[in-house]
């Protein structure tokens, strides 16, 4: 198979995401089972962190043993990247070097850089532009718990990061409409949308956006790398919580989502993202499971 990056959402087709979303459910059952799964023994995973990171690290690090292979952690702190190096020249050696790449940095610019000199996959595990691991992760989880996504409406309440516009790629590749409510000041940037506007419409009002959603999800205020504005943010985000009164605005079967690390009390409420319609802790867990689908298949192809 040719090389294949995942840079982005709209860098598959909802064939490839049919087909990756198939194999995590086969490779979560075979794990849920204690059944040795080993497609890619004797591959390497070579992960490169800018950002921290907890859930990242761990379900890349672990799924690649699940599967039989060896991951490999580089913090760029600690590598020639950290001293300079060309990302151009980083791309180049460590992909002679594995079989496949992760990269959490900052500048979607820079992971298209570092892929364009690499022989082996790469794979998005953050940037400041997309998170589609995560977004990848949560339409399984959606699955798991109400079926195909197609047609639903999902809430995004918060700021316009990379998580939103990771689900607005999502929206027109998976055909669902996402309600936007972002405070002023912190509104979508037309450059980083994919979707046309018929998948997407935009509120004023948080809880407006919540009205017959299938989905509400929401984020940190303060992403990494925006820390000196936390005081700021934290103001304009005033009334932006997801509380059980904008739960309540939703389906009375609406789902609760969260990428973690959480903030009760600020973007939601602790009775929300710890109540019954809450399935972060599932979201969390199925990094794991999608993430090993989408190694096994930029690694070995269709099976």
């Amino acid at each position: 198979m040719a090389i294949k990056h995942f840079l982005q959402l709209s860098d598959f087709t909802l064939d490839e995401f049919e087909y990756v979303i198939e194999r995590a459910h086969l490779i979560k059952r075979k794990f849920k089972q204690y059944e040795p799964y080993h497609p890619l023994m004797d591959r390497t995973l070579v992960m490169v962190f800018e950002k921290n990171s907890t859930r990242t690290r761990l379900s890349f690090e672990a799924g690649m043993h699940q599967l039989g292979g060896a991951a490999i952690y580089l913090n760029t702190r600690d590598s020639q990247l950290g001293r300079g190096e060309p990302v151009e020249d980083a791309g180049q050696v460590m992909s002679r070097m594995c079989d496949i790449i992760m990269v959490r940095t900052f500048g979607q610019d820079i992971i298209e850089r570092f892929a364009a000199y690499s022989r082996v996959p790469v794979i998005n595990g953050l940037t400041n532009e997309h998170h589609p691991c995560q977004i990848l992760a949560d339409i399984f989880t959606f699955i798991e718990h109400r079926g195909a996504i197609a047609g639903k409406t999902v809430a995004w309440i918060g700021d316009a990061n990379n998580m939103l516009y990771s689900w607005l790629q999502a929206a027109q590749i998976f055909c669902f409409h996402v309600n936007v409510s972002t405070p002023k000041g912190y509104d979508i940037n037309p450059a980083l949308v994919a979707a046309d506007n018929t998948h997407y419409t935009l509120f004023a009002n948080p809880a407006d956006a919540c009205n017959g959603a299938h989905l509400v999800n929401t984020d940190v205020w303060t992403s990494m790398g925006y820390e000196e504005e936390n005081a700021a943010r934290v103001k304009a985000f005033d009334g932006w919580i997801v509380d059980s009164a904008k739960m309540a605005r939703a389906r009375p079967d609406a789902l609760f989502m969260h990428c973690l690390p959480a903030h009760r009390g600020e973007e939601v409420a602790a009775d929300v993202i710890d109540g019954p319609q809450s399935v972060v802790w599932d979201e969390a867990e199925n990094r794991l499971h999608v993430q090993k689908a989408l190694l096994e298949y930029l690694v070995l192809g269709r099976l």
